[in-house]
């Protein structure tokens, strides 16, 4: 749950239909306590006892949802609250019916690419994106690119982000990179802000492995995965991003396509418009 929206109603859908139908519903501990009907479980333990995952919130909270069902390929179903989201699927006046849908099979399992960041000892997973990002008087972002073991670009620059499809709307989107349906398989490359003299995007396969390694050159960076800050790096460290192609399920109803949902987001004109 967005831990700052009103998800009263969203869990009062759930908890009635599912008290109809004898189904079970499990909550994070802390925060679903004390709600009728419903089990808590630890965050690290709701993945491994239930077949849905549902999150109710924005784009954030169907991010954290798609981590809390990463290895166990449980599917998520995106109920938005607030903000119009590119990954959640429905509205809450929607919800008793997509619930019936998904009990009737009546619904199609969309995959997403994660990656997976490795310094030393410390993985993180992003469904989004993976981002070297310099700070604030400590010097540029100077990162050497390496594709199936072979240097081969460098650059200089605020940021380098490392987006999968699902990300491409996203930070990536903002540095200038492409849109890219979230059906594509691969990962995309962007500078943000380059200083140097090769200042374009690039997309690899996931099937290629990728290390970002920080540049004698380069400042203090710090390492963020879908937004959060995991740790900083110093010139010489290295960043493995292990891709994997089938890491989340997201439900889809047919309700909206990503092409609407894309262009309702970015408030794109459509032909007719602009005639």
């Amino acid at each position: 749950m967005h831990p700052k929206r009103d998800c009263g109603p969203a869990v009062g859908h759930v908890t009635r239909w599912a008290a109809s139908r004898g189904v079970s519903v499990f909550g994070i501990a802390g925060e679903l306590d004390g709600v009728m009907g419903v089990r808590r479980v630890e965050q690290d333990r709701i993945a491994k006892q239930v077949d849905l995952l549902v999150s109710l919130g924005g784009d954030g909270t169907m991010l954290r949802s798609l981590r809390l069902a990463y290895r166990h390929r449980v599917p998520v179903l995106g109920v938005n609250l607030g903000k119009f989201g590119f990954l959640a699927e429905i509205e809450v006046p929607d919800l008793d019916r997509a619930l019936c849908s998904i009990a009737e099979d009546h619904f199609e399992v969309e995959s997403r690419v994660a990656v997976e960041a490795v310094v030393g000892d410390t993985v993180r997973v992003a469904f989004n994106d993976v981002a070297l990002v310099r700070i604030p008087g400590r010097g540029l972002a100077a990162v050497g690119v390496v594709v199936d073991g072979q240097p081969f670009v460098r650059y200089v620059a605020d940021a380098v982000v490392v987006s999968t499809p699902t990300g491409s709307t996203a930070y990536s989107f903002s540095a200038g990179g492409p849109i890219v349906s979230p059906k594509a398989q691969g990962l995309l490359v962007v500078p943000v802000a380059p200083h140097s003299a090769f200042n374009r995007a690039f997309m690899l396969a996931c099937s290629e492995s990728l290390t970002l390694e920080l540049l004698p050159s380069s400042g203090t960076l710090a390492l963020e995965v879908d937004g959060e800050l995991v740790r900083t790096l110093e010139p010489g460290q290295r960043v493995e991003l292990l891709t994997d192609v089938a890491a989340g399920s997201v439900v889809r109803l047919g309700a909206t396509t990503f092409y609407q949902r894309a262009q309702r987001k970015l408030r794109l004109s459509d032909a007719a418009e602009l005639g």
